[in-house]
């Protein structure tokens, strides 16, 4: 078991959140897969390990984990939402084309909260930046379709 795991499993027992075996297979599949998946795909790779847990075990789940703060569930303007273990601030590259997400840690955004707050007198709950474009998987895949 990683150290994220371990420490986690030991906040939610400290939490009284019961560990069952999906629950901690749910979430071990959340930290050591940065891939920012879907429920469905949680669903999906855990479905061998796990034969009787249902799709709404795992939703069920990640709901729990998004509301103690362990994940977040993030919405690109599809229909799926993708869920990331949040354990630092960070940021997102998306992909238009196929959808790919990932982790941007830019040093300098962590006062942009302060700064928007002074300036509008907003009060600030919260913050995500999403930057757009290509992967480069699909920047290959584009360059040659445009060979003719």
């Amino acid at each position: 078991m990683s150290e994220r795991v371990s420490q986690s499993i030991n906040k939610l027992k400290a939490n009284n959140i019961r560990i069952t075996p999906q629950r901690y297979g749910i979430l071990e599949y959340l930290i050591e897969h940065d891939s920012h998946p879907t429920a469905d795909e949680i669903y999906k790779a855990l479905s061998d390990r796990f034969p009787s847990m249902s799709v709404a075990t795992v939703y069920n789940n990640l709901r729990l984990f998004t509301e103690i703060g362990f994940v977040k569930e993030m919405r690109f303007g599809d229909a799926s939402s993708r869920f990331d273990f949040a354990t630092t601030e960070h940021y997102h590259a998306v992909c238009e084309n196929c959808g790919k997400v990932e982790d941007i840690y830019y040093p300098g955004l962590e006062d942009v909260e302060s700064v928007t707050a002074d300036l509008t007198g907003f009060k600030i709950t919260h913050h995500r930046l999403e930057i757009y474009g290509l992967c480069m998987d699909c920047q290959k895949l584009d360059q040659f379709s445009e060979v003719k």
